[in-house]
């Protein structure tokens, strides 16, 4: 009986292990991640729009990417479930909300809280080079 209940507590012990492992990602943090934005390896993601994941996964949760947007690239009015946080590289990153529009150039900051409503999209001659990064999945919710 005694066996039992030993080997139930290290198995649970052992669960719940995986599990926090599991939430946090398990990332490595330990290692130095360099990329260049000029060298990064593109896939389209929408149309007018390519990535390149530079840690985590943008379907599952934490990430951090550089993405493009080709120029005129309109997004529409949406949400996102978490918080994105944008330095854009090259280009113009353009923003539309409520308290009015922000062009967001190379060496600007920008942070969208999760839910906010907002418009974004590229500069209608460069485009937008922008690192972007969350500490959630990334998703796109169109306003009606």
């Amino acid at each position: 009986m005694k066996k039992s209940v030993l080997m139930f507590v290290v198995v649970a012990a052992l669960v719940a292990a995986w599990g926090i492992g599991r939430m946090q990602g398990q990332q490595d943090t330990s290692k130095v991640i360099f990329v260049s934005s000029s060298k990064a390896t593109y896939q389209e993601t929408n149309k007018g729009v390519s990535g390149a994941t530079l840690f985590g996964d943008p379907s599952q949760g934490a990430h951090a990417t550089f993405s493009k947007f080709m120029p005129a690239y309109d997004a529409g009015m949406h949400t996102h479930t978490n918080d994105v946080w944008i330095v854009v590289v090259k280009g113009a990153y353009l923003y539309k909300d409520e308290a009015g529009e922000k062009r967001v150039g190379p060496g600007d900051f920008l942070r969208v809280p999760g839910g906010h409503k907002h418009w974004s999209g590229g500069d209608k001659k460069e485009g937008a080079l922008f690192y972007e990064e969350s500490s959630g999945k990334f998703d796109l919710i169109p306003e009606k």
